[in-house]
């Protein structure tokens, strides 16, 4: 075998790697803690996706891979009682408790939030003191953004806590605000990981580059991707408009399904290929703001706008370096034709079957 082929068996093989670590496609690693500090009690607000809640207070009680609303409505109780014992706080040393069960609710997003009130003692107190003990039972790599406000509604801490770093120590008499820098590098770092780990919008972003021959074609739908999806990631993250997880996550899917067969159908240089990739790259931005919902991070005041550009530029950036490495190996195939048709329809067939798999995953099971 030549090694243009080889190298076209190599694409085959690193597309089928990244099915089989990566077929849920956005595993569940995120989740938040907002803490509203009050002269008298302390309210406290977690949400986790139902993924990560349901290894460990199973809600499908009839085993029919299904939850309907009732059990979940039937799981509220343990799911409560579950985070009660994970979130610690503690205040000058003291511990400090519920003062009644948590009250659980669920959103369009697939996300469940658990609020908990704590009574703070006579005089109220300096140190306060977090300890999120739930990081140790998820997977590694879980990230928990924690925000912390004061009566004034003004931010007095942010942090991204993981299972390394789960505590965080807060003087409330002090006056120093947290800072920017901080949270800029937190949402930047998280744009990075999520863009490299999404592994279908990887996979739509391939299908398009392949048909690319030279950096300016290449280049043209880099951008239609970019502005497109941070049009609907602002939009989605200023609440402006909002689309449900269940539309948006079958629909993403179906995107690298049709750019697969086009890839085949049309062959090389289909026209209007930067306007296909603006119209389904706004799709794909709903997908990436469904990272800041996951957070709690998509409130309309101006506390969404740093953590917004800063994650939308880590997810540029990691797009580039994605394909900075790609592409090279893509010119070198499609400008040589005894690879160029082989490599065009082995790889785009490979997308459109994980897209296939990605669209039943998310409608039929």
């Amino acid at each position: 075998m030549d090694a243009g082929g080889k190298v076209v068996r190599g694409f085959i093989f690193m597309l089928l790697l990244l099915f089989s670590i990566g077929s849920r496609a956005h595993p569940p690693g995120l989740s938040s803690i907002y803490l509203q500090v009050e002269p008298h009690d302390i309210a406290a607000r977690m949400t986790f996706a139902l993924q990560d809640i349901e290894a460990f207070a199973p809600m499908d009680s009839d085993l029919d891979a299904e939850v309907s609303d009732a059990e979940r409505d039937a799981a509220k109780p343990s799911i409560a009682k579950l985070l009660s014992g994970q979130l610690k706080l503690s205040l000058d040393g003291q511990a400090i408790l519920p003062i009644e069960p948590g009250k659980v609710g669920f959103d369009e997003q697939n996300n469940a939030h658990v609020d908990f009130h704590f009574d703070l003692p006579e005089g109220g107190g300096r140190q306060l003191r977090l300890k999120s003990q739930f990081l140790v039972l998820l997977p590694e790599g879980h990230q928990q953004q924690l925000t912390v406000k004061n009566a004034d509604h003004q931010v007095i801490a942010e942090a991204m806590l993981s299972r390394e770093h789960d505590e965080l120590a807060l003087d409330l008499q002090s006056t120093r605000l947290p800072s920017a820098f901080a949270t800029f590098v937190d949402f930047f770092k998280l744009g990075v990981e999520h863009i490299v780990t999404g592994y279908d919008h990887l996979l739509f972003l391939f299908g398009l580059l392949m048909v690319t021959h030279s950096f300016w074609p290449a280049i043209k739908i880099i951008t239609f991707f970019t502005i497109a999806h941070s049009i609907t990631l602002a939009l989605a993250g200023l609440n402006v408009i909002e689309l449900p997880s269940s539309f948006v996550e079958p629909f993403i899917a179906a995107t690298i399904v049709y750019v697969g067969v086009e890839n085949i159908i049309r062959g090389d240089h289909p026209r209007g290929r930067h306007w296909l990739t603006f119209g389904f790259g706004l799709i794909h931005g709903f997908g990436f703001a469904s990272v800041l919902r996951e957070m709690e991070i998509g409130n309309a005041d101006f506390g969404i706008l740093l953590p917004l550009l800063s994650f939308n530029l880590g997810i540029e950036v990691g797009q580039i370096a994605v394909a900075s490495l790609v592409l090279p190996l893509i010119w070198a195939l499609n400008n040589r034709v005894e690879t160029a048709w082989k490599f065009l329809t082995a790889c785009s067939g490979a997308i459109s079957l994980m897209g296939a798999y990605w669209l039943i995953e998310r409608t039929l099971l």
